[in-house]
């Protein structure tokens, strides 16, 4: 007779359950894949009917990134993540800038045709330069065929087109129209150009998330766009656009007078290649030199770039800056003695 102990049976029936355990876990790796690959299958070939019409404007520039996310968030795709992978996995490099007539809940492989085909519909260029004020930017608009900067300014200042940065009750759209390369339908009037323009802002000051940031640095987001617009206009290379950021920063918290050239150029209404003395007398909410804190509003158009730079720039003690080089590359100091000692050496450069 055999002696058959516990331990012995122990191991006997883990050695039968153990293809048992093993079956089940692959059944679970099995339907878990088919879950998640029916979930792509669906993301990339949505059922049902195509939803409504959605008009999207690919830029010059975008990337396959930047297309996903406008995509998503335009309904047009449920997934910016899988047609970028959709996207790369077909090839699609072919991409064309333009205007769009696409659907919501939309099959991806019918939305790369349309984005590669390029747009259909006749389209006008217009490009707006960073730094320009609504007035150079009404100029532009006046020169597309069949449009009047005098009616885009008219809407403008009307009150019927609004950022969702704007103050309450404030009709003033300075600063708060997107510098880009927009295509605009023949058909498009002054309200819609507009239109186009101020959503493209608001879409770019949330992307490089200005809402959040203002809330970091004590300000309305508003307020922040103010600082961009000085930024725009003053700093004249890169590098410049955070450090120029702090000091305004820096100034305000000290409760120091910004004294901003960019704002008295824009209170007289004209640029000139240097102020004088009588000139930073002007009577004017937006002379720096005479008001204290933040002018009522933005002085130009800022850019994606600048509004990215005065969201977070690195610390500093600096409250002066001044020009330093021909580049239009800045100076930065702390104390006014070694602002003085800049000055000096910028006048010796024949720069002031």
């Amino acid at each position: 007779m055999i002696d058959v102990h516990d331990d012995d049976l122990y191991h006997v029936e883990r050695r039968q359950r153990w293809p048992f355990v093993l079956l089940g876990a692959l059944l679970v790796v099995l339907v878990l894949g088919g879950v998640a690959f029916g979930w792509v299958k669906s993301q990339i070939n949505p059922s049902g009917p195509a939803g409504q019409e959605v008009s999207i404007t690919v830029a010059e520039g975008m990337s396959t990134s930047d297309i996903a996310q406008l995509l998503e968030r335009e309904g047009v795709i449920d997934s910016a993540r899988v047609f970028r992978y959709y996207a790369r996995v077909k090839g699609a490099d072919g991409i064309k800038a333009g205007d769009f007539t696409l659907h919501r809940n939309d099959d991806m492989a019918d939305v790369i045709a349309t984005l590669e085909a390029g747009a259909k519909v006749e389209t006008q260029k217009i490009t707006i330069p960073e730094g320009l004020t609504l007035k150079e930017i009404a100029a532009r608009v006046g020169e597309l065929p069949g449009r009047s900067s005098e009616r885009f300014l008219a809407v403008a200042e009307s009150g019927t087109v609004r950022s969702q940065f704007q103050p309450a009750g404030s009709t003033n759209i300075e600063g708060l129209v997107l510098p880009e390369t927009y295509f605009i339908d023949p058909k498009d009037d002054e309200t819609k150009i507009l239109t186009r323009m101020v959503t493209a802002f608001d879409e770019a000051a949330k992307g490089v998330g200005l809402p959040a940031a203002a809330q970091r640095l004590g300000l309305t987001p508003y307020q922040v766009v103010v600082v961009a617009s000085m930024v725009e206009r003053e700093a004249r290379v890169a590098e410049d656009r955070a450090p120029i950021a702090r000091v305004i920063y820096n100034r305000l918290t000290k409760k120091m007078p910004l004294q901003i050239d960019a704002t008295v150029q824009y209170a007289l209404g004209k640029q000139k290649q240097r102020l004088l003395f009588k000139d930073l007398e002007v009577n004017s909410p937006y002379n720096t030199y005479k008001i204290a804190g933040l002018p009522p509003g933005p002085i130009a158009s800022p850019g994606r770039d600048v509004l990215a730079a005065v969201l977070d720039p690195p610390p500093s003690t600096n409250i002066y800056y001044v020009l330093a080089e021909e580049n239009g590359k800045h100076a930065f100091a702390s104390t006014s003695a070694e602002f003085d000692r800049l000055v000096a050496a910028a006048r010796a450069k024949g720069l002031l």
